[in-house]
């Protein structure tokens, strides 16, 4: 099943209407109280492209206005509000997202994909060099939401306990992966070795051109 073709296409949009499902907020507000719950960890937020997006929903009627402030001689202050049509789509919107998996294009991947041009030891170092920012990184984050959970519920801090399962499980594919390179068994490493250190192409690789070869 394919997720439907959104009007607009920035989670942050989403995180908004969802966010005014609970009450009416002027965007500096919204930037906020996003921040104070921590969802700048998984959502890039400041007010400028905040204020893009509010201005985005009220302009396909997902939000609108619900109230203009005026407190002495401080600026007005718009407060907005979901929409009926904005409630429909977070809803959709939200549910798609959760069922269906998205192709995407992690740069780590991609870094995979061309690694073959360096070395393997040189692999090897910066895979190590990177093992290890991905524990610290693990470890930073497991004991701040050991502290979050005194306070929180658990539904609030799903998306961090997702994205520390993520680095973990990061965490141990590169430390197998640099094992095998490591030690020698990583199948191919030897014509890997050849090529960066001859500039020859091994024959199997030169057969991998020509022919097309079906990907997962």
């Amino acid at each position: 099943m394919a997720t439907k073709r959104r009007k607009l296409s920035n989670p942050l949009a989403l995180a908004v209407m969802v966010l005014l499902t609970e009450r009416s907020m002027h965007p500096y507000e919204i930037a906020q109280t996003l921040r104070r719950r921590g969802k700048d960890a998984s959502l890039k937020i400041n007010y400028g492209s905040l204020y893009t997006v509010v201005q985005n929903l009220e302009k396909h009627g997902f939000v609108e206005v619900a109230e203009v402030q005026r407190q002495g001689n401080r600026p007005e202050r718009t407060l907005y509000g979901i929409t009926d049509a904005g409630r429909e789509e977070a809803t959709e919107w939200l549910s798609d997202l959760l069922a269906v998996p998205a192709q995407e294009y992690p740069i780590f991947e991609a870094a995979l994909s061309l690694m073959g041009v360096l070395h393997p030891d040189e692999v090897a170092r910066l895979l190590a060099e990177r093992l290890n920012m991905l524990e610290v990184r693990a470890a930073s984050l497991r004991g701040g939401m050991e502290k979050l959970y005194e306070t929180l519920p658990r539904l609030f801090l799903i998306e961090s306990e997702f994205k520390l399962h993520m680095i973990d499980a990061e965490a141990a594919w590169v430390r197998g992966f640099l094992a095998e390179v490591t030690a020698g068994t990583f199948p191919g490493v030897k014509e890997w070795r050849t090529f960066n250190e001859t500039g020859e192409v091994p024959e199997e690789y030169r057969n991998l051109e020509d022919g097309d070869v079906e990907r997962p």
